[in-house]
């Protein structure tokens, strides 16, 4: 009896010892189970990055108890899906069981297992878009055993603010998303915005966020941006009314697969004068999310002010001078000018097949 309470109280004093020192960190999981065998999947990266129009590998690979499976009754079944900012809902992408295969929605025809051995469950996505961006889970299953690994595709791109003709304010949450794809982009997500906030982003007007989220970045504190005394940052103005709240909107768009230039044509031109040029030269009129991606990513500078599809003219910089944006690279806004009587130049766009 006095030899079974020594035990008891060394073995007391040897678990409080450890957990002093034991410090949990988030990186880390660790699979505990008393009966039956173990599953552990695992991504090597939690965040790849790509463009538009690229491939990419979804890096997911699963380690088994070999005696444990020995049998080989049960067939391994991988899923991947894409993680969306409502955690209750997820989209299916691809799902493999032996011979069998299916692919969901837009992927079908761009995503494959990238079968690298035979604990690999890696999903190659091709022909990337911009709505390929997000969280995806890969998920493997073999009889009532499973677990999971979730990796983050980002892509390379800019964010930019945009209001419509209309003026600032006019947008509730759906026609801020349409409107982004209506400039050859997609609504942003809060992460593309704070990026954009690090990299010098300062823009003055709240817009919504993919999440319903409205915020605004700032760079440099001022009375009429949430005030001079306050921390560079990205303002958060909450989650509003989705139909009823108006707000701008914030864009995100990556490389594009075609030609953007300034058409050079002995006139000046109106609106309509200018979709025709375009048109007459085998392209379109370029859109706001042409001319960013233009900017931002090939270093297109052209100081001539032009129309754009939307019936705003702008002009990028990416060399300031004199009468040229010279404080800053940036793509300089003139205005939504009258469609019939107001005189400029043209962006077109021609895409390649």
């Amino acid at each position: 009896m006095r030899s079974l309470l020594l035990l008891v109280l060394i073995s007391i004093c040897w678990a409080d010892h450890h957990l002093d020192s034991y410090t949990p960190t988030q990186d880390r999981v660790i699979h505990i189970q008393e009966n039956g065998p173990r599953l552990l999947v695992q991504a090597e990266q939690a965040k790849v990055f790509s463009h538009r129009g690229g491939n990419v590998t979804l890096p997911c690979k699963f380690y088994r108890n070999p005696a444990a499976f020995a049998s080989g009754l049960h067939k391994i079944r991988i899923k991947w899906t894409k993680l969306t900012s409502d955690y209750l809902k997820e989209v299916d992408v691809f799902v493999s069981m032996g011979y069998h295969k299916k692919t969901y929605g837009g992927y079908q025809g761009r995503v494959f297992l990238k079968g690298g051995g035979d604990n690999d469950a890696s999903l190659v996505i091709t022909d990337l878009t911009l709505e390929d961006y997000g969280r995806y889970k890969c998920e493997v299953i073999e009889g009532l055993e499973d677990d999971t690994a979730v990796v983050a595709l980002d892509l390379q791109g800019v964010v930019f603010p945009y209001f419509p003709r209309l003026g600032r304010y006019n947008l509730n949450f759906l026609e801020a998303r349409q409107a982004c794809l209506d400039q050859d982009a997609m609504i942003a997500s809060f992460d593309q915005l704070y990026e954009a906030w690090r990299s010098g982003l300062d823009w003055c007007n709240a817009g919504w966020l993919s999440d319903g989220s409205v915020q605004y970045p700032i760079t440099r504190p001022r009375e009429p941006c949430g005030g001079q005394n306050t921390v560079p940052g990205v303002r958060n103005y909450g989650f509003w009314d989705k139909e009823k709240s108006r707000y701008d909107v914030f864009c995100f768009t990556s490389n594009f697969n075609g030609r953007f230039y300034y058409l050079i044509h002995p006139t000046k031109l109106t609106y309509d004068e200018a979709v025709q040029a375009c048109l007459n030269d085998g392209a379109q009129i370029a859109k706001v999310g042409h001319i960013f991606a233009a900017w931002k990513l090939l270093g297109y500078d052209r100081c001539d002010a032009g129309w754009l599809a939307d019936g705003s003219v702008r002009y990028p910089i990416s060399r300031p001078r004199r009468r040229c944006s010279p404080s800053e690279a940036a793509v300089r806004f003139v205005g939504f000018p009258d469609k019939k009587h107001k005189l400029y130049g043209v962006y077109c766009f021609r895409a390649y097949n």
